[in-house]
């Protein structure tokens, strides 16, 4: 193994985390499941398995992250990942699978990471985001179309030109309409991800999920969990916010066009941030580390 020493785990105590974390997600993905074996779509949850690429399956994986030692004779069902090597004392992941396009993802996220962690929460963009993807839109190409508008169509564009829109996150920026787009007071581009980001966002927080499984199998499998999970929550303010009335589901929505609404909306929006934070410093930490870790051993 290489230095620093590493942590070592027994057979019962990684099995029990193992355990656990399987348990966790079942809980956690199973209406999903049930949902794709009928064929159902649904507005909300469907987001954290299309817009995100990581497969449940994936998700519902153990691992244990970097520079940990499992023991024990049930340690060879992780050789079959491509990751872990078996060394003279137990199986861990091997430095030796960052590879040099892992090791950039890393720095990537560092940075974004960083970043993001030293601005302070900017909580006024009232969630128009969603507004402004079916802004003039015809009604055909509305997204959820399978979902009335709340306030119709004309409404809904009356919302958005009443209101000074704000958004800085480049993922959400570019799913606008193209009227849209001039209303935005920001300009964010992929090139200028890194300068953008803030952690007051919603989509800012979501994606520390994205930054999670990115970095698996490196990383605590609890970790992307957490944020997995995080990112569900926001979700659902997300779209309860939206124009879109999903109170079929049983959704109430955030009226973001009151001042109750936007009031409520920027209260919910500082929580989340502040879930948020200590996600962020783990995952920031974790990226730390794992350059450590894999210095010495990592292709260029």
């Amino acid at each position: 193994m290489q230095s620093p020493t590493p942590t070592v785990l027994s057979e019962p105590r990684w099995h029990q985390r193992m355990l656990a974390h399987r348990r966790r997600m079942d809980a956690l993905l199973e209406p999903h499941r049930q949902r794709r074996a009928a064929g159902q779509k649904h507005p909300v949850y469907d987001f954290l398995f299309t817009y995100y690429s990581h497969r449940p399956s994936k998700l519902a994986r153990w691992h244990p992250g970097h520079g940990v030692l499992l023991t024990g004779a049930g340690t060879g069902e992780f050789l079959a990942h491509k990751e872990y090597r078996a060394f003279a004392e137990g199986v861990a992941l091997d430095p030796e699978a960052c590879t040099g396009s892992r090791l950039r993802t890393v720095e990537f996220y560092r940075a974004l990471l960083a970043a993001t962690a030293s601005r302070r929460a900017r909580l006024n963009c009232f969630g128009l985001h969603e507004w402004a993807m079916v802004y003039r839109q015809d009604p055909d190409q509305v997204r959820h179309a399978d979902y009335p508008l709340r306030l119709g169509g004309a409404g809904t564009d009356a919302v958005l030109e009443s209101q000074q829109v704000r958004c800085g996150h480049y993922d959400a920026f570019r799913f606008f309409t193209e009227p849209a787009r001039p209303r935005n007071t920001l300009t964010p581009t992929r090139e200028r991800q890194v300068e953008f980001e803030q952690p007051g966002c919603l989509h800012a927080n979501m994606d520390l999920y994205k930054a999670a499984y990115k970095l698996d199998p490196f990383i605590p499998a609890e970790l992307v969990a957490d944020c997995f999970e995080l990112a569900a929550d926001i979700r659902e303010l997300d779209m309860c916010a939206s124009p879109y009335d999903l109170s079929a589901l049983g959704y109430e929505p955030v009226r973001i066009e009151t001042p109750q609404g936007r009031a409520e909306y920027a209260t919910r929006q500082a929580e989340f941030a502040d879930r948020a934070e200590p996600l962020r410093a783990e995952l920031l930490r974790q990226c730390d580390s794992i350059l450590d870790w894999a210095a010495t051993a990592c292709l260029p």
